[in-house]
């Protein structure tokens, strides 16, 4: 069959920054904000319009198009059935709804235009992808600092400070629903990076104010990964809270994101957490359920997969197994708390300082509860100062596993030794 290229829609690609993949995921998200259902759309889709084997696109994908490029599809080289591409239409064959937007598009791209030419008018500013990969470079830097401190304020209110420069660049210029797109999502995750440092640091009412915002900022991007990221972090703040109802609840509502369907390793991170509820809820079946599958879902995701940052700097086999302990822990089954406390620690990367911080803190709570006080405190005392101090959640584990000390070993070599080991971090505060 004869075709011709569709050369328009690829220099549109080429300088809005779009591979045949990443416009067949923006084009899918459109979808499913018109229809309610993710689209069907790959690289190949794409390729085959830009080939010109594909010269108007189903009305789904064709009105999802124009969201996504704030083009009509005959703006983006697209010709509609029936109407041959070397010759204009007759103007009765014309699609009245096609001729609407068309004549829109031309009204107020003359406006534009008289706009710029207009004496002492400044042009507009012209918000592009280089903005949301500024955004994006900060929000890598405030996961980095909560992998290494955690529930500070200070990354709170950075994070807080940088949502709203996101939404500031929406009024800042003119955009491409792209660029919209980026910037809902870009605001969306660093108001869930400051929903999760207050989670952290135990604010939990503060915490409940960021996580409203951030999920109506998530459902304006369409980004199905931070939506996932925000109620994932839902689920995980009521069972800190002691709510595993409101848990389960939260964390049902990440799992049954299409996104699990397509990506394992988001499958398993919701599993995972749901093993960790399960744990919380004294429910040892549906723990040992949660976990098996978890791990079977890790085994299948392919880590050539994109991801966000977020995802790839902490989900792994070790946080899998930090879960575990946790859940475990809560069960009162300290043995196998401390075989994955053990994994966990093993497998853990040099940047999760925090997390290393956590779980040596649980390990030494299983160790005790199993009748080892020597070993226990041991364990404790390797939890630097800094995070025994200034990490809300690690301080009161730490204030807990001393309780629990002087409970059970009164009097004790092991206790004394706690206890001047203490001393020591109120001495150097």
């Amino acid at each position: 069959m004869d075709t011709t290229r569709n050369t328009v829609l690829e220099a549109w690609m080429t300088e809005h920054g779009y591979s045949s993949n990443s416009l067949a995921e923006a084009v899918n998200r459109a979808i499913e904000r018109l229809t309610g259902r993710p689209g069907g759309l790959d690289g190949s889709s794409v390729r085959a319009w830009k080939a010109g084997r594909v010269t108007w696109p189903k009305s789904a994908a064709r009105k999802a198009l124009e969201d996504v490029t704030g083009l009509p599809a005959v703006a983006l080289g697209f010709v509609p059935r029936g109407r041959p591409s070397s010759t204009p239409a007759p103007p009765q064959q014309e699609d009245p709804d096609m001729k609407r937007r068309t004549l829109v598009g031309g009204i107020a791209a003359a406006a534009a235009a008289a706009a710029a030419a207009a004496p002492g008018t400044a042009s507009p500013r012209r918000i592009g992808m280089s903005d949301v990969n500024r955004l994006n470079k900060r929000f890598a830097e405030i996961i980095a600092s909560d992998h290494r401190h955690g529930g500070q304020l200070g990354i709170e209110q950075r994070a807080a400070a940088l949502a709203d420069e996101a939404l500031n660049l929406q009024n800042a210029g003119s955009a491409t629903q792209r660029v919209r797109s980026n910037l809902y999502a870009s605001a969306a995750a660093f108001r869930s990076s400051a929903m999760w440092a207050a989670i952290d640091g135990r604010r939990y009412d503060v915490a409940k104010a960021h996580m409203r915002e951030a999920q109506a900022l998530a459902e304006m991007s369409g980004d199905q990964a931070i939506k996932f990221r925000i109620w994932s972090h839902a689920g995980t703040m009521y069972r800190h809270m002691g709510r595993p109802a409101d848990a389960f609840a939260a964390n049902d509502v990440a799992r049954n994101l299409h996104l699990t369907r397509r990506d394992p390793l988001f499958a398993s991170l919701g599993l995972a957490r749901q093993g960790a509820i399960h744990g919380a809820a004294q429910d040892r079946t549906g723990t040992r359920r949660a976990f098996e599958q978890a791990q079977d879902a890790m085994l299948r995701a392919d880590p050539a997969d994109y991801r966000p940052v977020w995802m790839l700097a902490f989900y792994d086999q070790a946080e899998l197994d930090s879960l575990a302990l946790s859940a475990h822990l809560a069960l009162g089954d300290y043995s196998t708390a401390e075989y994955h406390a053990h994994r966990c620690l093993s497998a853990l990367r040099p940047h999760m300082i925090r997390s290393r911080a956590i779980t040596t803190t649980r390990l030494a709570h299983a160790q005790l509860a199993q009748g080892a006080p020597d070993a226990a405190t041991a364990t404790a005392m390797k939890v630097p100062a800094e995070a025994a101090t200034q990490h809300a959640r690690v301080t009161r584990m730490l204030q807990e596993f001393g309780a629990a000390l002087r409970a059970t070993a009164p009097g004790s070599s092991s206790a004394q030794t706690w206890t001047e080991h203490t001393a020591t971090w109120r001495m150097a505060a």
